[in-house]
């Protein structure tokens, strides 16, 4: 019997983090998500962190920061992005994006876009160093072949 309660206090936290991860785009309140899950504010940010050893709030910070690098892999404006994954301020969105990625959201987007344009010019030199050792590839071998490849 003691198992159940352990598995009950789980369940609550998985599914917070559930609703962070489907509403990471609209503007969440913590005290709304500990009471749902039927904690206190401070205990919930507590036993979030113990489980997924960040607060739910840094948490939220990732998730939207893993979204706006995916939608900047897109053709959206770096505005577009922002709104879409809940923030209000350019600015803001620029700052925390930059001091996590040291870069901005442009400088990212403009550095996808060339890596995306040499990749499609000359794929050879883009294959993983794991995959030619295993098939006892040289790079050499890559630069011939490009060299001698019709354009």
């Amino acid at each position: 019997m003691e198992d159940y309660p352990k598995a009950y206090f789980y369940k609550k936290i998985v599914t917070a983090k559930r609703y962070i991860d489907q509403h990471y785009a609209e503007n969440i309140d913590i005290e709304n998500i500990a009471s749902e899950a039927q904690f206190s504010k401070f205990d919930f940010i507590r036993q979030f962190k113990k489980v997924y050893g960040k607060t739910p709030y840094n948490y939220l910070k990732s998730v939207r920061l893993s979204r706006a690098i995916e939608l900047l892999k897109s053709e959206c404006t770096i505005m577009e992005v922002c709104y879409a994954v809940g923030y209000d301020s350019l600015s803001s969105f620029s700052g925390l994006f930059k001091k996590a990625t040291g870069l901005t959201p442009s400088q990212y987007q403009k550095a996808f876009i060339e890596r995306a344009k040499l990749i499609k010019s000359k794929p050879l030199n883009y294959i993983p160093g794991c995959f030619s050792e295993k098939y006892n590839w040289k790079k050499s071998n890559f630069e011939e072949i490009d060299k001698n490849s019709p354009k």
